[in-house]
């Protein structure tokens, strides 16, 4: 059974099987959650997307992790460069970056808030979706043991909490029958 979590941290410090970069189209790794990975993980992953070129919209790849403690990072393509992300393409990242954890039998992966920041979208919408995507990832044969949503500061794992707790009562609530 996988187990569905949210915490507040440093997504970069995490010693998971993938963490997930919200990504560009074009794989590149900017500022924002791409920046931190590059800074903590050095060039080797930007060479590894360079080589890999770009991915279509709401797709995903995967490369190895460089310097940082996972194994692997997934590179979740939510917007294009300078754009912002829209329901659709966080939706579809987020199912292409679960997928491909499972085509690669990992066990375990960290998921930032994909798109609220430099892409500006937001907050509660994007825990709804990611948080949706997961359970019904949970729900399917998967080897993924645990999905865990890591946020930074406060403010964004209170959100993500809030819609984690509203769907786990919801999901009580049809157990009972109302």
């Amino acid at each position: 059974m996988t187990r569905i979590r949210v915490e507040e941290g440093d997504l970069t410090r995490l010693d998971v099987d993938a963490i997930v970069n919200a990504a560009n189209t074009q794989l590149l790794l900017g500022s924002g959650v791409a920046g931190a990975i590059r800074e903590a993980g050095g060039a080797e992953i930007q060479r590894e997307c360079d080589e890999h070129g770009p991915v279509p919209l709401g797709g995903a790849a995967l490369t190895t992790a460089g310097d940082l403690p996972a194994r692997h990072v997934i590179h979740a393509a939510g917007m294009e460069p300078g754009g912002a992300p829209s329901e659709q393409s966080l939706r579809d990242c987020t199912r292409a970056t679960l997928d491909l954890a499972r085509q690669h039998g990992l066990r375990s992966i960290a998921f930032p808030a994909i798109g609220t920041g430099v892409g500006g979208f937001p907050m509660q919408r994007c825990a709804e979706i990611m948080i949706e995507e997961a359970e019904c990832h949970a729900d399917a044969e998967t080897p993924l043991e645990e999905i865990r949503f890591v946020l930074r500061g406060e403010p964004a794992y209170r959100v993500f909490e809030q819609v984690m707790d509203a769907s786990r009562i919801r999901a009580q609530m049809e157990k009972l029958g109302r």
